[in-house]
């Protein structure tokens, strides 16, 4: 039998699906429904949320803002670990999803729930991400999961729903993709991009110019971090969500970060999903370049192979897993000597590095150099090196 929920907090944005859910659960369940927003930049108005909620049934609305912890904490670990999943996709949603959920867990606590809920699909993602989230935090607490359970078959059905119960709703039946939008980016799937031949319409877009369109004037900029962490733009100090905030204005504007994959789900599937990440996709760059003269090498390879593993733990949720903690704990000593400064040109689509500078740097010109140089480098010494590499390849055709 299963137990009885005396009170949920629920994830709630008082759109479509998170309106109808409200009533579902206090219907279904009988229980207290506390409602809880998280702003991690989405942009979205809250004003009026309260009301709605409480109007719909809820007994209180929490509006947390998350975007500080969401760029400092989940954000700029995944730039330091230069977190790419399939090689392609630089993880705004999943990055979110763990500071939500997070937030969600503590907020039951206060308020001596015993159960949470949210509105993601039995088809997708981010239901393993909230939900391995909320076991690791709290691993007796109830989840209920709504699209997994209730009658409604799709948005015609929450609709007709809400207008029987006086709910109101702007939605339509009609829905021509799905958006997801944070700070760090902006996430389109499902509808009309479900054919992975049919070009993404232009007019999607909200964060980046085209390329095409973008201005014909490069910008030129220059980024500072301290240990993997972006910390100026041109020598003026950022806090991290000003300096994200700036960097995707400047991204925008010269039309850098679109992104067009088939990925593959967690659960299985693959699906189609366009992306607009500018301001990230400017740090990688820069950070990257920045690693190039302050990491050991072999530090680098380490880092590198562990970073496919960070990317699909996020992707698929395990944020709150101990393998997790160990990995981020490794990426954060590679960072120790990631000081410096990156100068970049930003040009229709394309963020180019044009110089680099550290205090830490392990660059030497006078060993690269191809001048004299006054005995740093003994060339010699390469002939023994290169017969000792080649011994194993010379030792199959050996008689």
């Amino acid at each position: 039998m299963e137990k009885k929920i005396n009170k949920v907090v629920l994830a709630y944005s008082g759109g479509l699906d998170t309106s109808a859910m409200l009533l579902w659960l206090k219907e279904t369940y009988g229980c207290e429904v506390v409602c809880y927003c998280a702003d991690v930049g989405q942009g979205e108005e809250l004003a009026g949320l309260e009301e709605k909620a409480k109007a719909t049934g809820a007994s209180k609305l929490y509006v947390e803002d998350l975007r500080e912890e969401f760029v400092s904490d989940f954000v700029w670990t995944a730039v330091k670990a230069n977190a790419l999943y399939e090689g392609v996709y630089l993880l705004g949603t999943s990055l979110a999803r763990p500071v939500i959920a997070k937030r969600q867990i503590e907020i039951a606590r206060r308020e001596g729930a015993d159960a949470v809920a949210h509105g993601a699909t039995g088809k997708g993602n981010d239901q393993v991400r909230f939900e391995l989230t909320y076991y690791a935090l709290q691993p007796d607490i109830k989840v209920v999961a709504p699209w997994r359970h209730w009658e409604f078959k799709g948005r015609a059905d929450l609709i007709a729903y809400c207008a029987r119960h006086g709910i109101p709703v702007t939605a339509t039946a009609e829905k021509p993709y799905s958006m997801d939008r944070n700070l760090m980016h902006i996430s389109y799937e499902g509808g009309i991009l479900e054919d992975p031949w049919a070009a993404p319409p232009e007019n999607i877009f909200l964060l980046t110019e085209s390329p095409e369109k973008a201005s014909d004037t490069a910008q030129e900029i220059t980024l500072s971090f301290e240990k993997g962490v972006p910390v100026a733009i041109d020598g003026v100090a950022h806090g991290a969500i000003d300096l994200l905030t700036k960097l995707n204005h400047f991204g925008g504007e010269h039309g850098i970060g679109r992104v067009d994959l088939v990925e593959n789900r967690f659960v299985g599937m693959k699906s189609r999903g366009v992306y607009e990440t500018p301001g990230v996709t400017i740090l990688m760059a820069a950070h990257r370049a920045l690693e190039s003269i302050t990491m050991d090498r072999e530090v680098m390879r380490l880092r590198d192979s562990l970073s496919t593993k960070f990317a699909e733990s996020v992707y698929y949720g395990f944020w709150f897993a101990p393998e997790f903690e160990i990995l981020r704990s490794m990426i954060d000593q590679t960072q120790e000597t990631v000081t410096g400064d990156v100068r970049l040109k930003l040009y229709k689509g394309n963020a180019v590095v044009t110089g680099r500078r550290s205090p830490n740097s392990l660059y030497r010109e006078r060993i690269a150099t191809f001048e004299d140089d006054a005995g740093a480098y003994d060339q010699h010494d390469a002939e023994g090196f290169i017969k000792l590499q080649a011994l194993r390849l010379r030792l199959k055709n050996f008689d």
